[in-house]
């Protein structure tokens, strides 16, 4: 019988490939106690703890219904490889290579994190960790530069996952002397060759990245699993501001958090808007609000709850409510 395609955490040398114990004239010591063969779904998450990855991704993201399912079902074919292997049904080994699309602040980053911890407990990337990039640091400005900077970046990215930002800036076909080409063709090397030691995540909004895999076919035939992530609703954002506030130990004062949602019915119709980001960002001048509020009375002792409650007052000075859009630092991506 061939050996399995994948050794889990415990099992290494004959107890993994199932050889029998030699004879010897040496008295046989007591044989270490054998991890039983894992035969259930259970089983394989309960062992690699990828069930907690995916309860955590479950509780900790507000909304992504069809993205939590679609990880949901990577995860699947990942566990039952596992389960496979242990009937020695090898298989090659499943292309990993992802494609997130949508909008700036619907939690892509935050997925791909998860996605590597989750790849990782399943034994399908050595470290788990997550490189994340733009096109600043593959490309380089000048003949030979790029090369380099795409190597080391794969070189820091190998054993877990590598996630490129707006990807579609790598490629700009108008400019002759842009090397991002040269960037495209040595991951495409890389996610060919070298897949089951990375998974390479590109992001992006979705038309432009259709645009991009288009005009970059050998890139698009390398990609698995196109996972879009939707917009938050209204309802969703507001639950993220509080989770948000509570993390930093802050609440929403008494008609603050309505003010909030007003703010936010008037924000999300306003240029630039980034969903989650956005939502951070407001909660930063909120705070600021408070502090200045609470800095002028500098004699005056204050409680806990004071120091900690965001009153509605400091919602509503925004300039939503007034003249038009707070200045935006927000990213467009």
């Amino acid at each position: 019988m061939n050996a399995p395609l994948y050794s889990f955490p415990g099992q290494s040398g004959a107890a993994a490939r199932g050889a029998e114990p030699t004879d010897s004239a040496a008295p046989a010591e007591p044989a270490a106690p054998v991890a039983p063969a894992l035969r259930t779904v259970s089983a394989v998450l309960a062992q690699s703890q990828a069930g907690l990855g995916l309860e955590d991704l479950e509780r900790d993201l507000v909304g992504l219904g069809p993205v939590k399912a679609r990880i949901r079902d990577i995860a699947a074919l990942l566990v039952i490889d596992k389960l496979r292997a242990n009937f020695a049904l090898q298989a090659q080994a499943p292309n990993l290579h992802m494609c997130f699309t949508g909008n700036p602040g619907t939690g892509k980053t935050t997925v791909a994190l998860r996605m590597a911890e989750i790849l990782h407990r399943l034994g399908y990337v050595r470290k788990g960790h997550l490189v994340a990039v733009t096109r600043d640091d593959l490309v380089g400005q000048y003949i030979g530069h790029t090369a380099p900077k795409t190597r080391e970046v794969l070189k820091r990215a190998m054993g877990g996952v590598l996630f490129i930002d707006e990807a579609y800036y790598l490629y700009r076909p108008e400019n002759e002397r842009d090397y991002g080409q040269e960037a495209i063709e040595i991951l495409l090397q890389v996610m060919e060759n070298q897949r089951q030691d990375l998974v390479v995540i590109l992001a992006g909004y979705k038309d432009r990245m259709d645009t991009f895999f288009r005009c970059n076919p050998g890139l698009s035939s390398r990609i698995a699993h196109h996972v879009d992530f939707p917009d938050y609703s209204n309802g969703e954002l507001l639950l993220i501001a509080d989770q948000m506030l509570a993390i930093q130990n802050y609440q929403f004062g008494p008609g603050a958090r309505a003010a909030f949602a007003q703010y936010l019915a008037r924000r999300i119709k306003q240029p630039h808007f980034a969903n989650a980001r956005s939502v951070r960002n407001a909660l930063d001048r909120c705070r600021l609000r408070q502090a200045s509020r609470l800095f002028v009375d500098p004699q005056r002792e204050f409680t806990a709850a004071e120091l900690s409650t965001i009153a509605e007052a400091d919602v509503r000075a925004s300039r939503v409510f007034h003249s038009g859009p707070e200045p935006s630092t927000e990213s467009s991506t």
